[in-house]
């Protein structure tokens, strides 16, 4: 939703997922036990760890902050799009500026296991949930529930229904737009340019393909671009016929 959002209207979008390994980073350089356990920990035994001590490892609450750092940093206009886990009541707030879209627990067994993923990181996930729906009861926050039963489309809607008149002041450029785009798409390949710096990290991340956002910067342009992390930054990731914008 974050990445639809952010390119229909011409935003900034900021994923914390896109900056995992620079927050764990910071929190490294500070001492953070967890953070320093999980480095140390070989990979095989990090998902065998209790379900307490494994949300402690994820960072989550320890993150919240760094975001909140990281949105006050950005240039204030246009306005961000931030989403991620990290990203709770106590960091953001509540109203008509904050939104949660929360999956109903079949939603959420269902696409995890779509993603066939090990028993650690789906305890950790679960966990996830569970502690984000408390805070978000817990501050009254405005809740958008995933049951399946709308579209994509639909969902967008009831998404920029909420947010209002404050998407109204996005880029108007194709440059604007494009500057924006290639932010997303820059941090996106750092993150996995910074996993495959850890020196536990198996294979070379740096050769994976990803769909990056066109970076043609016209505002009906929805295209991805794959390209390897690798490759991406030699030049503006366009799709075939598209152009980059010019000044």
């Amino acid at each position: 939703m974050a990445r639809l959002l952010a390119r229909r209207r011409g935003l900034r979008r900021y994923s914390a997922d896109a900056h995992t390994w620079s927050h764990r980073d910071r929190a490294l350089a500070a001492g953070h036990p967890a953070a320093v356990r999980w480095e140390a920990l070989p990979r095989a035994e990090r998902w065998a760890a209790p379900p307490a001590e494994l949300l402690a490892m994820s960072l989550h609450h320890e993150r919240g902050p760094m975001v909140a750092d990281d949105v006050r940093a950005l240039p204030a206009a246009p306005p961000a799009v931030v989403e991620g886990t990290p990203v709770t009541p106590s960091v953001a707030g509540v109203g008509r500026h904050a939104l949660w879209l929360l999956p109903t627990r079949r939603v959420q067994r269902e696409r995890l296991a779509e993603r066939g993923l090990d028993p650690g990181p789906l305890a950790l996930y679960a966990q996830l949930v569970d502690t984000i729906e408390d805070e978000v009861e817990r501050y009254g926050g405005a809740v958008l529930r995933v049951d399946g039963r709308r579209s994509v489309e639909e969902t967008l809607a009831e998404v920029e229904r909420h947010f209002g008149d404050a998407l109204a002041a996005g880029a108007a450029s194709a440059e604007e737009r494009g500057a924006l785009l290639r932010y997303a798409n820059g941090a996106l390949a750092e993150q996995y340019r910074a996993f495959a710096a850890r020196p536990w990290a198996p294979g070379d991340a740096t050769a994976t393909v990803l769909g990056f956002a066109c970076e043609c910067g016209a505002p009906a342009c929805a295209a991805d671009v794959p390209l390897s992390v690798r490759a991406y930054g030699t030049g503006p990731a366009l799709a075939p016929g598209h152009r980059a914008p010019q000044r």
